[in-house]
């Protein structure tokens, strides 16, 4: 992942708001949410044959996911963080697509898993949470 996209990403959902206040589990909800609406906004662009706001968007939506992507913990003994090491990279591969062909059926695809990844990752019970070891 670049460094200039990835730390982009988090200045704008810092000006944005929420990111002090934000724990991990936040943060990442807050990245899921920026990469979900620029998916909206990317969608439009594409309908409308403007290429380089698509492209752009497109771009910060495929750095997001590599920052989700980045930020799995590999140690935690579970099949769940290999499952969404590789939908990330399916995600990113698809809106690679997406952006060279025009293909708005792509963007809906990877919006659509995002979108269930984000629900299921809200409803993590508050106890679950914390890094494993962590005081209350």
């Amino acid at each position: 992942m670049a460094f200039g996209y990835g730390a982009g990403a988090y200045q704008q959902i810092r000006s944005h708001g929420g990111v002090e206040s934000a724990d991990p589990h936040g943060l990442i909800t807050l990245l899921m949410d920026g990469a979900l609406e620029r998916l909206i906004t990317a969608r439009g662009h594409m309908q409308r044959a403007e290429i380089g706001p698509k492209g752009e968007l497109i771009g910060r939506c495929i750095e997001i996911i590599g920052g989700l992507r980045d930020a799995l913990n590999h140690e935690v003994d579970t099949p769940l963080v290999g499952q969404l090491d590789q939908l990330y990279d399916y995600m990113s591969r698809r809106l690679l697509h997406a952006n060279l062909r025009n293909d708005v059926a792509a963007l809906d695809e990877v919006s659509t898993l995002l979108q269930k990844v984000r629900n299921s990752w809200v409803q993590v019970p508050i106890e679950a949470r914390r890094p494993a070891g962590a005081a209350a």
